[in-house]
C-alpha cells in the first residue's frame, strides 16, 4: 500500500508541475488525476507473465488516461463546475473533456511515465530491473 501511495504522490506532483510548465498554472485536482493515471500506467505490465511491448503499453496508457480524464472531467468540470480544463474548442473532442490532441500528447508522455514508474520500482522498492522491447 505504501508503494502505491508513494507512486501516486510522485506521479501526481510531477504531473502538477508538468501542467504548470506547459500551461502556466494547474489545479490541485490534477495531483489526484495525475497520480491515478501514473499508478494505472505503471500497473499495466504488473499483471502479466509476459513482457508487454512498450508500444502496446503506450497505447493502453492512452486508453486508461482518456477514461480517467473523461470521468474526472465530467465530475470536476461539469458537476462541480470547477472548469479546470475545456477542450470544446479543439477539433475531435468529446464533451470538451478529452480530445485527439490530448490523446496524442499522452501517447508520448506515457513513455516517460512508464520509464519513471519502472525506475522508481527498481530503485526504491527493489523490484526487478526493467527490460524493454518496443514491438
Amino acid at each position: 500500500m505504501l508503494k502505491y501511495l508513494t507512486l501516486f504522490l510522485i506521479g501526481g506532483i510531477t504531473y502538477y508541475f508538468i501542467e504548470i510548465a506547459y500551461r502556466g498554472y494547474s489545479h490541485f485536482s490534477m495531483v489526484i488525476v495525475g497520480g491515478l493515471c501514473f499508478v494505472l500506467i505503471g500497473s499495466i505490465n504488473e499483471f502479466s507473465n509476459k513482457e508487454i511491448p512498450l508500444l502496446l503499453q503506450m497505447l493502453i496508457s492512452v486508453l486508461l488516461v482518456d477514461i480517467v480524464e473523461l470521468i474526472s472531467g465530467i465530475i470536476i468540470n461539469r458537476i462541480l463546475l470547477l472548469n479546470v480544463w475545456d477542450y470544446s474548442q479543439l477539433k475531435y473532442n468529446f464533451l470538451g473533456q478529452i480530445s485527439l490532441n490530448s490523446s496524442i500528447a499522452w501517447f508520448f508522455l506515457s513513455l516517460f511515465a512508464i520509464y519513471m514508474d519502472d525506475l522508481l520500482r527498481y530503485v526504491i522498492f527493489k523490484e526487478k530491473k526493467p527490460r524493454y522491447k518496443f514491438l
